[in-house]
């Protein structure tokens, strides 16, 4: 089955930003001189005649001193490990230890995106670190010496406001629960709620319909044939609007919002969601 209009998520916030860890440009690195070339000596007018042909001694040579560009100096924080960009269990940590003393205000998303930058750039200042916004070796070992391990709930909490009581029409089945009054998702089995989840709705030019529907069309990679933008594991349910993973979710958070589609943040539990979810199952999106 192919949708009418598929496609809601906008670009990702950091597109400009994102850069791969450990790789920079060095700007300790002194360029290399130009090679200097010896001003030509005029010749002197010749004198007068001489009686033996003699050959004028060779001039000695003149060598040019010619500086070698000086090797980058090493970093003194060490190598980077994590940037805006990277993915995974690493970065989930990375901001549930943030958290721990107050530098990151939101649950983990396991993205690296601007909020986690700025978050790092803060505690590097706080501790007398050059403040890149980048994780290096220096940064991560001073954060691990002030936070201890996060336990699984700080690295994986369900949502990060409380999960809303279900619509009555939520309690029997296989349904798709999404409230837009506490901005979260809960796949539930005849009442019983299996996983949550923060989610997204779309903007007050492009609000996400309410009401009951159900999963018509299921695709793992797909890309918005409007916007052009990725929509992993999109689940549609009413036109081109579907239940999706966003990127820019994960980096921006709340301070963005989704051309109509319900927005994931968390790859991991909305991977987990598409495998669990069947065709036809129900979706509730209530206010």
């Amino acid at each position: 089955m192919t949708a009418a209009t598929a496609g809601c998520d906008p670009r990702p916030a950091d597109g400009a930003s994102a850069t791969t860890p450990g790789v920079a440009t060095s700007d300790d690195a002194r360029p290399a001189a130009r090679r200097s070339t010896p001003p030509a000596v005029p010749s002197s007018p010749p004198s007068a005649p001489v009686s033996s042909p003699a050959a004028t001694p060779p001039s000695p040579s003149v060598s040019a001193s010619v500086p070698t560009s000086a090797p980058p100096k090493p970093d003194p924080q060490g190598t980077t490990l994590l940037a805006s960009g990277s993915q995974g269990r690493q970065v989930r940590e990375l901001q549930a230890r943030l958290r721990q003393i107050g530098h990151f205000n939101r649950s983990p998303t396991g993205y690296y995106g601007t909020v986690t930058a700025d978050a790092v750039r803060s505690f590097q200042t706080k501790r007398g670190l050059t403040a890149t916004g980048r994780t290096d070796t220096l940064t991560w070992q001073r954060l691990l010496g002030m936070t201890r391990p996060p336990t699984a709930a700080e690295l994986d909490p369900p949502t990060t406001a409380p999960v809303a009581k279900p619509d009555k029409r939520c309690m029997t089945g296989r349904v798709l629960c999404i409230s837009k009054n506490s901005r979260t998702l809960s796949w539930m089995i005849d009442g019983r709620v299996v996983s949550s989840m923060d989610v997204r709705f779309g903007s007050q030019y492009t609000p996400t319909r309410e009401g009951t529907f159900s999963v018509y069309w299921k695709s793992r990679h797909h890309v918005s044939t409007i916007y052009h933008t990725a929509m992993p594991y999109a689940m549609f349910f009413s036109g081109g609007q579907a239940v999706h993973y966003s990127a820019d979710f994960a980096a921006r958070g709340y301070q963005g919002a989704s051309h109509g589609c319900v927005n994931v943040r968390d790859e991991g539990k909305i991977a987990a969601l598409f495998d669990q979810v069947k065709t036809g199952d129900k979706v509730v999106v209530h206010g």
